[in-house]
């Protein structure tokens, strides 16, 4: 199965409640390469790389959350392919 990128936006209470580092732990669980951090806007960025059956897991996971969130959207977009170094959390 080829690589994919995605863009997901969380939306909700996902500043201040480990979102960032919860979906890093995720990441790296699943084996996908990417980059978090939080926005301006209180949403929660996420660009992601991986097979198809890991990034929709990733994205399941990202519609709860860590147990303290409360997610009440999430967006996903296709984007070009990006390789990335491991996972980070970007300040």
């Amino acid at each position: 199965m080829g690589l994919k990128t995605v863009t997901i936006e969380v939306f909700g209470k996902v500043h201040g409640v480990y979102y960032r580092q919860s979906a890093q732990k995720k990441a790296i669980e699943l084996e996908i390469t990417g980059k978090v951090r939080n926005k301006p806007n209180g949403t929660v960025f996420i660009r992601a790389t991986g097979n198809e059956e890991k990034i929709m897991a990733l994205v399941k996971w990202c519609k709860d959350g860590p147990m303290l969130a409360n997610v009440t959207k999430v967006e996903v977009i296709e984007t070009p392919l990006t390789i990335f170094d491991g996972f980070t959390i970007e300040r």
